[in-house]
């Protein structure tokens, strides 16, 4: 396995890169299957810049490689977490 698959075990994103034609759809449609295939404990934003380490340089203008990026920019961001929380009226 090489330095990129090991975030990618069902070579989803790998496969992306291969399909001729692919467009954004698609590969934000690949991205969500990965993403919901990604092992608890394991760091999203750390395995999207390893996929992106290893694919991006051979192909920076592949939909795929925008998809990752917009991936990890949305792993940047905090996101509150819990449900709605109502303030005691006193």
């Amino acid at each position: 396995m090489g330095r990129g698959e090991v975030h990618d075990v069902k070579g989803l994103i790998r496969e992306a890169y291969r399909i001729e034609g692919i467009g954004p759809e698609e590969c934000r449609s690949i991205f969500l299957d990965w993403a919901l295939a990604v092992p608890e404990g394991e760091e999203v934003r750390a395995a999207l810049e390893a996929l992106i380490a290893r694919h991006a340089p051979a192909h920076p203008d592949h939909p795929m490689t925008a998809v990752l990026r917009e991936g990890l920019e949305s792993a940047a961001r905090p996101r509150r977490r819990g449900g709605w929380r109502s303030r005691s009226r006193d």
